[in-house]
Protein backbone atom coordinates (compact mmCIF):
# COMPACT_ATOMS: atom_id res chain seq x y z
CA UNK A 1 0.00 0.00 0.00
CA UNK A 2 1.47 3.53 -1.13
CA UNK A 3 1.44 6.12 1.73
CA UNK A 4 -0.69 9.08 1.10
CA UNK A 5 1.08 12.31 -0.60
CA UNK A 6 1.31 15.39 1.20
CA UNK A 7 -1.27 17.20 -1.11
CA UNK A 8 -3.35 14.38 -1.01
CA UNK A 9 -3.72 14.68 3.11
CA UNK A 10 -3.64 18.87 2.74
CA UNK A 11 -7.27 18.83 0.44
CA UNK A 12 -8.51 15.90 2.92
CA UNK A 13 -7.93 18.02 6.05
CA UNK A 14 -9.58 21.04 3.71
CA UNK A 15 -12.53 19.40 3.20
CA UNK A 16 -12.89 17.78 6.34
CA UNK A 17 -12.66 21.73 7.92
CA UNK A 18 -15.02 22.65 5.79
CA UNK A 19 -17.67 19.70 6.34
CA UNK A 20 -17.07 20.35 10.15
CA UNK A 21 -17.63 24.32 9.80
CA UNK A 22 -21.13 23.68 7.88
CA UNK A 23 -22.28 20.78 10.95
CA UNK A 24 -21.03 23.57 13.26
CA UNK A 25 -23.40 26.61 11.73
CA UNK A 26 -26.41 23.73 11.13
CA UNK A 27 -25.64 23.27 14.87
CA UNK A 28 -25.65 27.06 16.26
CA UNK A 29 -28.91 27.51 14.05
CA UNK A 30 -30.36 24.61 15.64
CA UNK A 31 -29.52 25.35 19.11
CA UNK A 32 -30.54 29.32 18.18
CA UNK A 33 -34.46 28.20 17.03
CA UNK A 34 -34.79 25.74 20.41
CA UNK A 35 -33.70 29.12 22.63
CA UNK A 36 -35.80 31.64 20.71
CA UNK A 37 -39.42 32.01 23.00
CA UNK A 38 -42.60 32.36 20.67
CA UNK A 39 -42.98 34.99 18.09
CA UNK A 40 -39.31 35.88 18.24
CA UNK A 41 -36.54 35.16 15.99
CA UNK A 42 -33.77 32.94 16.47
CA UNK A 43 -30.50 34.96 17.10
CA UNK A 44 -27.86 32.92 15.29
CA UNK A 45 -24.28 34.96 15.36
CA UNK A 46 -20.84 33.92 13.70
CA UNK A 47 -19.49 33.62 17.39
CA UNK A 48 -21.77 30.46 18.48
CA UNK A 49 -20.50 28.95 14.56
CA UNK A 50 -16.92 29.52 16.56
CA UNK A 51 -17.63 28.20 19.82
CA UNK A 52 -19.70 24.82 18.09
CA UNK A 53 -16.77 24.26 15.87
CA UNK A 54 -14.71 24.36 18.82
CA UNK A 55 -16.54 22.39 21.54
CA UNK A 56 -17.78 19.57 19.23
CA UNK A 57 -14.86 19.16 16.27
CA UNK A 58 -11.85 20.31 18.66
CA UNK A 59 -11.25 23.46 16.03
CA UNK A 60 -9.26 25.93 18.17
CA UNK A 61 -9.11 28.70 15.59
CA UNK A 62 -11.88 29.22 13.18
CA UNK A 63 -11.04 32.46 10.76
CA UNK A 64 -14.23 34.79 11.34
CA UNK A 65 -14.74 35.31 7.23
CA UNK A 66 -14.69 31.11 7.18
CA UNK A 67 -17.53 30.81 10.14
CA UNK A 68 -19.85 33.58 8.46
CA UNK A 69 -19.09 32.04 4.60
CA UNK A 70 -20.20 28.76 6.26
CA UNK A 71 -23.52 30.57 8.49
CA UNK A 72 -24.14 32.10 5.54
CA UNK A 73 -24.76 29.01 3.17
CA UNK A 74 -26.44 27.03 5.96
CA UNK A 75 -28.29 30.10 6.88
CA UNK A 76 -29.83 30.11 3.15
CA UNK A 77 -30.47 26.26 2.95
CA UNK A 78 -32.21 26.02 6.02
CA UNK A 79 -34.90 28.80 5.26
CA UNK A 80 -34.14 30.76 8.04
CA UNK A 81 -34.82 34.06 6.30
CA UNK A 82 -38.20 33.63 7.89
CA UNK A 83 -37.18 32.87 11.88
CA UNK A 84 -34.17 33.58 12.13
CA UNK A 85 -31.42 36.28 12.33
CA UNK A 86 -27.74 36.67 12.06
CA UNK A 87 -24.83 38.71 11.77
CA UNK A 88 -22.90 36.46 8.70
CA UNK A 89 -24.60 38.70 6.16
CA UNK A 90 -22.74 41.90 7.35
Amino acid sequence: MRPLSAKRIQVSATRGRSRDLLRSADMAIAEARRRATRDEPAIVTIGDVTRVASQHHGHLFVDHEEAADALRQRYEAAGCRTDCTTDAFN
